[in-house]
């Protein structure tokens, strides 16, 4: 299971969050999370597939030219993954950093609380 989620993880970041082409995005959903799928974060709750696809694309759009990078390795307990993460240009200092925590439910993410962390 540590391998599943470790996947699921990187996906969320780099698959979802991190990609530009929606309809190679709106694939890695599909695979990726459950129907009824619920990204936390500081500004809403978003519930569902769709929902999800559109976060990430005002996301993208708000980021021109910033991409999204792992912070640090996977940590995994259980039905839980946790990943830091940064977002800025490629190759600079980035200019947020924050947390995914997902919950896994049938092989899949069913939950992700995002964290955006302060310096």
């Amino acid at each position: 299971m540590t391998d599943t989620i470790e996947n699921l993880m990187r996906a969320n970041l780099l698959e979802v969050f991190g990609e530009r082409d929606p309809e190679r995005r709106r694939e890695a959903i599909a695979r990726t999370y459950t129907e009824d799928v619920e990204f936390v974060d500081p500004d809403e709750i978003t519930t569902g597939r769709e929902a999800l696809d559109a976060k990430a694309q005002r996301l993208l759009d708000g980021a021109p030219g910033f991409v999204f990078s792992p912070a640090g390795r996977i940590y995994v307990n259980h039905d839980m993954g946790y990943l830091a993460w940064n977002l800025g240009p490629e190759g600079q200092p980035p200019v947020v950093r924050g947390v995914d925590t997902c919950f896994i439910r049938d092989g899949r993410i069913a939950k992700v609380y995002t964290i955006l962390l302060e310096d």
